[in-house]
């Protein structure tokens, strides 16, 4: 099986039937058509092929990005004008999308960088409270309630090719401060880097952006090392 045939059987495979505390909802797009079609011609486009790439692990997919597309930090506008996917959904823009793609740009472009890199999410499936996203780390009990699933996604998309010499997080704060424990208990990676959050980086910093996106540069290129000829 190809990387992406892997990412979508994987996918597949998730199930909406988690026991979550009462204020928490699960957050479960794969249930719509558009959402799985526009997911495989992603994963078919830029995954057929069987080459390792380095994870990048974000919080849980959120109601705006990969929930309404299915591809991580990837919304309607920039899956469409930059990745070469047209698609019925609304062009709604989403800002952690924006950084994103800024930076995939920055780097060469999404082929070369798809070519390299697998970004997921440390919680397979996201959250909403009151209707709006909720992260996983956000309360003790849906992070204990959910952390079973956490460790299962990490091990069952290793054996899809990546390196265990390092992963990227995306987060600097709670993110990587529970991902890196976990890790340390787990063994996933030798190393996990740390990089400031998209969305972070667009609402507090956005002034800054190209310092943040030299950041990320200077980041991944630290991560390529670490691994060598990936």
């Amino acid at each position: 099986m190809t990387f992406g045939q892997q990412v979508v059987k994987f996918t597949e495979n998730l199930r909406p039937d988690w026991s979550l505390p009462d204020h928490a909802q699960l957050l479960f797009p794969y249930e719509n058509e558009m959402t799985m079609s526009t997911l495989k011609r992603f994963y078919d486009l830029y995954y057929s092929d069987t080459n390792p790439r380095i994870f990048i692990f974000g919080i849980n997919p959120g109601r705006f990005g990969a929930g309404i597309t299915g591809v991580p930090f990837t919304d309607p506008i920039r899956l469409a004008d930059i990745c070469g996917i047209e698609t019925s959904f609304k062009r709604k823009a989403e800002l952690s999308s924006i950084f994103v793609y800024e930076y995939i740009a920055a780097y060469g472009g999404a082929r070369p960088f798809y070519q390299k890199y697998y970004i997921t999410s440390v919680c397979p499936l996201g959250f909403t409270r009151d209707g709006k996203n909720y992260n996983y780390y956000d309360d003790k009990k849906l992070e204990r309630a959910v952390e079973p699933h956490i460790i299962d996604n990490i091990n069952d998309q290793k054996i899809f090719g990546t390196s265990d010499k390092v992963a990227i997080c995306m987060g600097q704060g709670s993110n990587y401060k529970y991902l890196n424990k976990l890790n340390e208990k787990h063994q996933f990676f030798e190393h996990i880097l740390p990089v400031p959050h998209p969305r972070w980086v667009m609402q507090y910093r956005r002034k800054r952006l190209e310092e943040f996106i030299q950041l990320y540069l200077d980041t991944f290129a630290k991560a390529e090392e670490l691994v060598g000829n990936i």
